[in-house]
């Protein structure tokens, strides 16, 4: 079977211009959000729960801190067992990550589909002002991409 060459848009064939793009039109408002002075174990139970891999870490002024991921709490269960140290008093503060990349909420789906490639991360935060507005992972850049189907794509 032969490969057939893009042949662009036809005559009389219209563009949606007001399809949304935008990461901020795909990603999660309703987080599930965590404190650093929780439990690891509080975690590991609403990552459960929600069936969620991990979340945000904010302060008492909702801005981002850090994020906690299932790893991290895998990571910790294993060095506590290794060590043979009790799980208690082990807060999320001491295991999250602290250098957290994050995104716009202006940014076009597609360049953040790329930048979840080059990462190798699975979500990332958006923040406006310094406050956490928003969550966008592999799974809302995949819904896009399926509510998007059969659009021409800028």
């Amino acid at each position: 079977m032969g490969i057939k060459s893009f042949e662009g848009p036809r005559k009389g064939q219209q563009l949606d211009t007001n399809q949304s793009l935008k990461v901020s039109d795909y990603m999660t408002r309703d987080l599930i959000t965590f404190k650093s002075t929780q439990s690891v174990e509080d975690v590991i139970d609403t990552l459960i729960k929600h069936k969620i891999s991990g979340g945000p870490v904010v302060n008492d002024k909702n801005e981002l801190i850090g994020i906690i991921s299932e790893g991290d709490c895998i990571k910790q269960i294993s060095d506590s067992r290794y060590y043979n140290m009790p799980t208690e008093n082990n807060s999320v503060e001491k295991h999250m990550v602290k250098n957290v990349e994050t995104i716009d909420g202006n940014l076009n789906v597609f360049d953040a589909a790329a930048k979840f490639l080059e990462s190798k991360r699975r979500r990332f935060p958006i923040v406006e002002d310094g406050k956490l507005v928003g969550q966008i992972s592999q799974k809302d850049i995949l819904k896009a991409a399926m509510q998007l189907k059969g659009h021409n794509w800028k």
